[in-house]
């Protein structure tokens, strides 16, 4: 596993200068609330333009866009699980989204990536699960990466910074 390229920090992912910021999408990728509506606000209706061609995504899957009027090239828009009970493959589900993400920056060349947390807002994820799952799978699949020189957790609040934080020890006490 590889800990080292992931840090956590505290800020607004429409304010990010990498190469790609994720989009915690719903599967018409046509906006909506928390993180995916404020990602279409600041690209401007170009995005939504584009995001129109698309056709949608499943869940676990990923789809990028240019990134508009975001200081980011690209948007990679994910459709996160919504959680019922943990029994309904949810744990699966949100790990491929990081999963393909990190795939399609890397077909992209995306040196730097920027991931909210996804699922653990109106989806209703667990937050210190869903902190436990993003930092092991990215730390799994960046050892397959090379060309990703970092990726962040941009964390909307202190509360969801403190998870990832944990949860990131934890990985990197295992190694």
């Amino acid at each position: 596993m590889n800990t080292a390229r992931i840090e956590i920090i505290q800020g607004d992912i429409t304010k990010s200068e990498v190469d790609a910021i994720v989009n915690a999408a719903n599967t018409s990728l046509l906006g909506g609330g928390g993180v995916d509506g404020a990602i279409h606000m600041a690209a401007g209706s170009a995005l939504l333009a584009e995001c129109r061609t698309l056709g949608g995504c499943k869940t676990g899957e990923a789809k990028i866009t240019r990134g508009y009027r975001l200081p980011a090239k690209f948007v990679i828009h994910t459709p996160g699980p919504r959680y019922k009970d943990g029994n309904h493959n949810e744990a699966e589900l949100l790990a491929s989204c990081y999963r393909n993400c990190l795939k399609l920056a890397v077909e992209n060349h995306c040196a730097t990536v920027d991931f909210p947390s996804i699922s653990t807002g109106v989806y209703s994820f667990p937050l210190n699960d869903a902190a436990k799952i993003a930092v092991r799978t990215l730390a799994e699949e960046l050892e397959h990466c090379p060309n990703i020189k970092r990726v962040r957790m941009v964390c909307f609040d202190q509360k969801t910074m403190k998870a990832y934080e944990t949860a990131l020890e934890a990985l990197k006490a295992e190694e």
